[in-house]
């Protein structure tokens, strides 16, 4: 109870996260006003009912949830940063070593979600919520979906677009987890060259246009039933159905090439999955022992994982990850 009046007195936004010690755990919370005629928002129902039921390592932990006539409050646990203000902290790419402990541990939890039949459906850096030790955490589930996949109901107004795979911006509704692992790609070559991989403007058009660029327009042959989606007309894309002057994957060594290449397919249907990602010879560097971990353990319990230093860190050591130096609060 005292919990509980202490946190409703800290609601004074719509949508905010803060910072509360309870019985001696920080933990952050996201707070939602609610219209007394409206109700609780439907996406807020998903999110609960979705992170009551997972529990894993690289998700993030909701601790409880406090529901008055004003509000609900999401109490999570606190994780100090994002792969967004982490990248941009870093800029110019992240250590090569760091971005494959990433990865795997993305991977790790879309594996986890995708077998249990859920999409995340807004993969992006600032979903995903990085701690002092170098966890990644997934978060925001408000737009996420369990439900029997591959499925045919779903809108094509999901995923924010630069991570928006182009079956969709198509306008497809028939997809499934490889939803998100377009979105684990657009984040990995992000991770690895320190900008989006395909950084389009403001319509589905110039977004489909970015990506055709890299990966050449698609046709019946490479792609069967492009020409079937919603958006698709013939000729509305001049560029050659092959480019090569894309620096995208320019001098990445074999093994990183080969696991984004797998990762950002144009047809879904190609697209590698999460389970078969983590087996990839990308990850052949990391200790065998983190393939074998329970679902709710740290790869960080694994001896010899751990976080390089990020080059800007080794002559400015005040910049490395330290939970003192870190922002006070994460909004999800």
């Amino acid at each position: 109870n005292n919990a509980a009046t202490t946190l409703t007195s800290y609601i004074l936004f719509t949508f905010w996260a803060f910072l509360l010690r309870i019985n001696g755990q920080l933990v952050a919370l996201k707070v939602i006003h609610m219209k007394t005629e409206e109700g609780v928002p439907f996406t807020a129902i998903r999110e609960a009912s979705l992170l009551k039921r997972l529990k894993h390592a690289n998700i993030v932990v909701l601790h409880d949830i406090i529901h008055t006539r004003e509000s609900l409050t999401f109490v999570f646990e606190y994780v100090q940063t994002d792969l967004a203000q982490y990248m941009s902290q870093h800029p110019g790419g992240l250590h090569s070593h760091n971005v494959r402990i990433f990865v795997f541990q993305l991977l790790r939890a879309l594996s986890y979600i995708h077998s249990r039949r859920i999409l995340h459906r807004d993969l992006k850096p600032q979903n995903l919520l990085i701690s002092y030790l170098g966890e990644l955490k997934m978060a925001d589930f408000g737009l996420a979906r369990a439900k029997s996949v591959p499925s045919q109901t779903f809108s094509s107004e999901v995923v924010t677009l630069w991570y928006r795979p182009p079956d969709v911006l198509l306008g497809s509704t028939d997809y499934s987890t490889a939803l998100d692992m377009w979105g684990a790609g657009c984040i990995f070559v992000e991770m690895l060259q320190g900008k989006p991989a395909f950084p389009g403007d403001a319509t589905e058009f110039e977004q489909l246009q970015t990506i055709w660029a890299v990966l050449g327009v698609p046709s019946e042959d490479n792609w069967p039933g492009v020409s079937q989606l919603p958006n698709y007309k013939p000729g509305q894309f001049t560029l050659p159905a092959s480019c090569n002057d894309s620096t995208l994957l320019n001098q990445l060594p074999y093994k990183t090439e080969d696991l984004v290449q797998k990762m950002l397919k144009a047809a879904p249907a190609d697209r590698i999955s999460a389970q078969d990602s983590l087996q990839h010879p990308y990850f052949s560097t990391l200790p065998a022992p983190i393939r074998h971990l329970r679902d709710t353990v740290s790869i960080f319990k694994v001896p010899g994982v751990h976080l390089e230093t990020e080059v800007r860190d080794v002559f400015n050591p005040g910049r490395r990850l330290k939970p003192t130096l870190l922002p006070t609060a994460k909004c999800w």
